[in-house]
């Protein structure tokens, strides 16, 4: 038997019906950027997180350079974030000129240790950024305190959180800023790229929209407001229609481009309607494993008031390297996320990290152990025993 890593065709054949007439809709009315697919998303996504505002954007990394930036972080400022995640995170803060400061994880979940959050603090710290991975979230109690004492701004990174749950609220509501991927491999995906910020702040909502649009018009100039305290009035004689708006051409903040397509926000609002199916089948798949996968390895252990989302299932090998061939000559699809911890990436071995090369050795022992098995929700229950099978069938030889 073969068992893919990920099948995106099967779930596309499912609901191919549903994608295929909005897709169609969209080409014919000529209607690309914005518009009411657009909108009728941010309000199906904020009713689905329970959030007051969701602003598309055009992928995962600039949802959180949007963040950063609307919570006034600048060149210079320190953001402490975890040593395990994808490089997005940490790049998304050095791009803003911002000093990434890696915390190690816990053993446990692989997330930020709040053990060690406090110590990092200094004088120049600005906000935490959280990383909810592989779909299972932080301790969002601890953190927020921590950052409610030294007055620091939250930022989740939510790529991989879509749907999880911490004591009953969803990520992405649980601090300042969420911040989301729709890369095709998550377990709400596009067709392309795509990503979202979230937030219950109107003044937060205001400046994202702006920095997401080139910082223009009304909401570049109400955003500089909030920013920096400057006020401007915008004045022009030209009328706005349908097909032309020339406040957009008055400039108030250095922006991005980041707005989401249409054809990715409607294809997105089809699939929101089955991601609590989706989700479900994914925790369905992860029980087989944590009930019938030997415990000659380490498994995933989240505390009693976290519902993952199980975005990926990661187990922990000593035989890492030797698993993966096993696995993937058993036709076992396989991934190792993430070889590399962050501080010892080398991008940051200059001065654009705090701490590049630190001794962090909770996130470096995971990295050199994490197995990730195929866990979506198109998997038959067959293939999820034939994965356990063969993982249990390498440890009878070991």
């Amino acid at each position: 038997m073969k068992v893919p890593f990920l099948d995106l065709r099967s779930q596309y054949r499912k609901i191919m019906p549903e994608i295929e007439p909005v897709v169609l809709d969209i080409l014919e009315n000529c209607c690309f950027i914005g518009g009411k697919y657009v909108e009728e998303f941010e309000t199906a996504m904020a009713e689905y997180l329970r959030v007051k505002h969701v602003i598309g954007c055009s992928n995962g990394t600039d949802a959180l350079v949007l963040g950063l930036k609307a919570c006034n972080i600048k060149p210079g400022d320190e953001v402490i974030t975890t040593a395990f995640s994808f490089f997005a995170t940490a790049e998304a803060i050095a791009s803003v000129g911002a000093i990434p400061v890696f915390v190690d994880v816990k053993q446990s979940d692989y997330n930020m240790d709040p053990d060690l959050i406090e110590d990092a603090v200094t004088e120049k710290t600005r906000a935490i950024l959280p990383v909810h991975i592989f779909g299972a979230p932080c301790d969002m109690d601890r953190i927020n305190a921590i950052a409610k004492k030294h007055s620091l701004k939250v930022i989740e990174d939510d790529a991989q959180a879509i749907g999880c749950e911490y004591k009953g609220r969803k990520a992405g509501t649980l601090g300042d800023i969420g911040c989301f991927s729709f890369y095709p491999t998550k377990n709400l995906g596009g067709a392309g790229d795509g990503g979202m910020v979230t937030t219950n702040s109107d003044d937060l909502n205001t400046i994202v929209r702006a920095y997401r649009e080139h910082g223009a018009a009304q909401g570049g100039a109400k955003a500089l407001e909030l920013l920096e305290g400057v006020k401007e009035e915008i004045k022009t004689k030209e009328k706005v229609t349908d097909l032309y708006n020339p406040y957009k051409y008055y400039n108030y903040l250095i922006g991005y481009n980041s707005r989401l397509d249409a054809i990715q926000a409607a294809i997105l609002s089809v699939k929101l309607k089955h991601l609590a199916e989706f989700n479900d089948r994914r925790s369905q798949i992860a029980k087989m494993y944590l009930e019938g996968l030997t415990d000659k390895l380490r498994k995933p252990d989240y505390p009693a008031e976290v519902k993952p989302c199980w975005h990926q299932f990661v187990i922990r090998s000593d035989y890492k390297g030797e698993l993966c061939e096993y696995l993937t000559e058993h036709g076992v699809g396989n991934g190792t996320f993430y070889p590399v911890p962050l501080h010892r990436q080398k991008a940051f071995n200059t001065c654009n990290c705090k701490n590049p090369g630190a001794s962090l050795p909770v996130a470096e022992e995971i990295a050199s152990q994490t197995v990730c098995l195929p866990v979506f929700p198109e998997m038959s229950d067959e293939q999820v025993r034939y994965v356990i099978e063969t993982v249990n069938g390498f440890y009878k030889e070991k």
